[in-house]
């Protein structure tokens, strides 16, 4: 759970832009960006494809740094950090969660989840208990043995939430996780994200879906590479920037 107190920016974007070089021209896909997200919000990043957000989910979850720019997560600037300092912000402040699941096939639900504790160094008996306990929390306890293929699509996305759970992160930050879901699968598991944000967790959600955009209190929009409001980073008290 987070360090940092419910109503502080628990992550913070400054200026932050993101640039790729491909052959000879260069791709501005963030151009300056700045935000705050609270501790314990609930938030969506909403755009049209090659809005940036993609990009700047990266950036929040450590899986890339800023071309310039600060972006803080609980403090600490991930433009200043390298590879090993960056995985180890991964590894103990978020969870991810992913639209096409992302789980190991050959090994049963309950190993999946245990999985990032392995990396984390917990010792086994923890590790299963604790996996047990993140399956009990998305209502799987009687599927523990079974192996993905065997789960339904919605299952199979609670078994991914639980495994982003089990290290017991700061943030949650779930990328078009209703994408590969029927409707009615889709809304029960944003109503599941809600459940969590309601225990404390700080969840961000990435999507292009405007009604999955709307179950979130907080909606951020991009588009071009900017927040579509285009206010300052003078502008912010503490996440006000683009609530619509």
């Amino acid at each position: 759970m987070s360090g940092t107190p419910n109503g502080m920016p628990i992550v913070r974007a400054v200026d932050v832009r993101r640039d790729y070089v491909m052959g000879e021209t260069v791709v501005q896909a963030l151009r300056g960006v700045s935000l705050d997200i609270r501790s314990g919000e609930m938030a969506s990043i909403m755009g049209p494809s090659g809005s940036g957000k993609s990009t700047l989910m990266h950036l929040l979850g450590c899986l890339d740094t800023p071309t310039s720019g600060s972006l803080l997560v609980e403090g600490e600037d991930t433009a200043e950090l390298n590879e090993r300092e960056l995985a180890e912000i991964r590894n103990r402040k978020i969870g991810f969660v992913f639209q096409q699941f992302n789980l190991l096939s050959r090994i049963t639900v309950l190993e999946n989840v245990m999985t990032p504790l392995m990396y984390a160094g917990v010792p086994v008996r923890e590790r299963r208990e604790r996996a047990a306990e993140a399956l009990e929390g998305v209502e799987l306890s009687d599927r523990l043995g079974h192996r993905p293929a065997e789960l339904s699509g919605g299952q199979r996305q609670r078994v991914a939430i639980a495994r982003a759970l089990v290290t017991r992160p700061a943030i949650i930050l779930a990328d078009e996780p209703t994408g590969a879901l029927d409707t009615d699968t889709g809304r029960t598991i944003l109503g599941l994200f809600e459940r969590i944000n309601a225990r404390g967790n700080t969840v961000i959600v990435v999507t292009h879906d405007p009604e999955v955009g709307a179950v979130c209190p907080r909606r951020i929009t991009l588009r071009d590479g900017l927040v579509e409001n285009g206010r300052k980073p003078t502008d912010i008290w503490y996440g006000n920037l683009t609530e619509n």
